[in-house]
């Protein structure tokens, strides 16, 4: 199964391609765009392993990550979806779908976030139907938590992932 495209206002959200290869890379090699993630900028080798990753999730569990490009000009802006890691992470995850997103510079502080990940769980909702899913960041990365609360996660608790503290929010359905 490849990504469905989704749209909204101002997005278009399609399935990664490899011709995405050097969008990706650049954003993951943004030391503003890493800051809360890992902190340490991508090489392209582990850009290249992302994007198989994330076009492999679609092929393997019917749900993945999305490009999300700019509707007027088509241009790359960042990457949101669900996905199964395998953390390793303390306490786990629980097996629910884990939503990201990351936005290339160029995208913060413009909504552009806030409005992917509302429609991948509009998508969610009506296609999966999960009951719950969960994200995780980094304690300080206060603009990812307020689009998280914002599409209706609240802080569940605190796990250490690697090394690192890591705060989980959880999206609860009925």
């Amino acid at each position: 199964m490849s990504a469905p495209v989704l749209e909204t206002e101002r997005l278009i959200l399609r399935p990664h391609r490899a011709e995405d290869f050097d969008d990706v890379a650049a954003m993951w090699a943004d030391p503003a765009v890493v800051q809360f993630i890992s902190g340490v900028p991508s090489t392209g080798e582990a850009s290249w392993s992302r994007l198989l990753r994330y076009i492999g999730h679609w092929h393997a569990l019917d749900y993945g990550f999305w490009a999300v490009t700019d509707k007027e000009t088509g241009v790359f802006l960042g990457e949101v979806g669900f996905a199964d890691f395998k953390r390793e992470i303390k306490p786990s995850l629980g097996g629910h779908p884990e939503c990201g997103w990351v936005m290339a510079s160029a995208a913060h502080g413009r909504g552009i976030a806030t409005e992917a990940v509302a429609r991948i769980h509009q998508w969610a909702d009506e296609v999966k139907g999960w009951k719950e899913t969960v994200s995780i960041f980094d304690p300080d990365h206060k603009a990812s938590h307020n689009v998280a609360r914002k599409n209706g996660y609240e802080v569940s608790g605190e796990a250490v992932l690697g090394d690192l503290p890591t705060l989980v929010m959880r999206r609860t359905k009925d």
